[in-house]
């Protein structure tokens, strides 16, 4: 059905061949995938198949024909024998569903009784039935594809080539798409399909060819994708700064549970009890040992530089030192009683590096309006 031999093509202005030496053979009625990164010739391939271009050496047999010997004149002719179907549909946004599919049996003079039998047949095979009246702009982006498909199907051609068919469709409706290109080469039609799909290659197992600048570097009958090393990652990038506000917050949080215990006459470890929150033991020996713990959990649950993390145990480190203030001499002669830590608040070095950071606004520790004492930090 189409033989690629020994094909180079060079587009004018570039100094790398498109294609190199590239040599394969389709037969009738398989299914081949060509993968491969953004430039290493799928659509070259697709449009040497179409008579869009021609080789620069070598030669492309396509139907038994050497498309280098045949005149422009006999190209349409040519292409009724071959279906296309693109990423972006093509379709003549002033014309229904039955025109758009119609249009291409009337540019090849098809009588109007075999337009009418085969237009409603192929919107049929597609799962378009119905849809006949409707413009595009009235259909999903999935039906659109339908009748792309159903445009190139409609004259019953021996060979349908698609090119990234399911680039501009969500996953589901790009499985429906798939779905139908596997029926349709079910049927006997020959299918090549370009895709950067990797996921519907490695379930379908059929005949893959991967591309690489130009050259073919694997060919299997019952392949995956293969290499998915072009393929974006999804995996967000660390921001900048994030430990130290993650260790602020914290901090200022077991401060401010401290200070609420102190004035109310209880145990500043006694509201230390939201283990998720702190990052402490409910038992630990003082707010300020809860305070250094939270900010060094705050600064280990995220991905941070060497300069945030050292931020970070700064700020841990300057309310490391407990205060004990000593009984009052009113009551020596009553029984002792369990001395408690009391809260430290913010010393000037931390308030310092709270500002270097930009972030006193953020964390509502700027200048603040004695009318306006809410929220966590007031």
């Amino acid at each position: 059905m189409i033989r690629f031999e020994n094909v180079t093509k060079r587009f004018r202005g570039t100094s790398k061949p498109a294609l190199s030496d590239v040599d394969f053979e389709v037969l009738r009625g398989e299914f081949v995938f060509l993968v491969g990164a953004s430039g290493s010739g799928k659509s070259s391939c697709l449009r040497l198949i179409l008579r869009e271009e021609t080789p620069s050496e070598g030669r492309v047999v396509v139907l038994g024909r050497d498309l280098r010997t045949l005149s422009n004149r006999k190209v349409p002719y040519f292409r009724r024998h071959v279906g296309a179907v693109f990423q972006d549909f093509r379709l003549l946004p002033t014309k229904t569903v039955f025109q758009n599919v119609a249009f291409t049996l009337q540019v090849i003079g098809s009588s109007r009784g075999f337009i009418q039998q085969a237009v409603p047949e192929v919107l049929a095979l597609v799962g378009l039935a119905g849809k006949e009246k409707r413009f595009p702009h009235e259909l999903s982006g999935g039906e659109q594809q339908r009748v792309a498909i159903a445009r190139a199907l409609v004259n019953r051609p021996q060979i349908l080539l698609a090119d990234e068919p399911t680039g501009n469709l969500d996953p589901a409706t790009s499985i429906d798409i798939m779905q139908l290109l596997a029926r349709i080469n079910a049927g006997g039609t020959t299918v090549v399909m370009a895709t950067h799909e990797a996921g519907f290659v490695d379930q379908m197992q059929r005949r893959v060819i991967e591309l690489r600048h130009g050259e073919i570097i694997r060919d299997e009958r019952h392949g995956g994708y293969g290499d998915r090393s072009s393929l974006p990652s999804l995996a967000p990038e660390p921001e900048r700064g994030a430990a130290a506000v993650a260790a602020l917050t914290a901090v200022l949080e077991v401060q401010r549970e401290a200070a609420i215990a102190a004035a109310a006459g209880l145990d500043p470890t006694a509201v230390q009890d939201d283990e998720e929150l702190v990052g402490v033991e409910p038992d630990a020996a003082s707010p300020a040992a809860g305070v250094a713990a939270a900010a060094a959990a705050a600064a280990a649950a995220v991905a941070v530089t060497a300069a945030e993390a050292q931020q970070a145990e700064g700020l841990a480190q300057a309310l490391e030192e407990p205060v004990v203030e000593p009984a009052p001499a009113a009551e020596a002669s009553a029984p002792a009683k369990p001395t408690h830590t009391q809260p430290i608040p913010l010393v000037d070095a931390v308030e310092l590096q709270v500002e270097e950071l930009g972030l006193a606004d953020r964390l509502g520790l700027g200048a603040t309006d004695p009318d306006d004492e809410v929220g966590p930090t007031s």
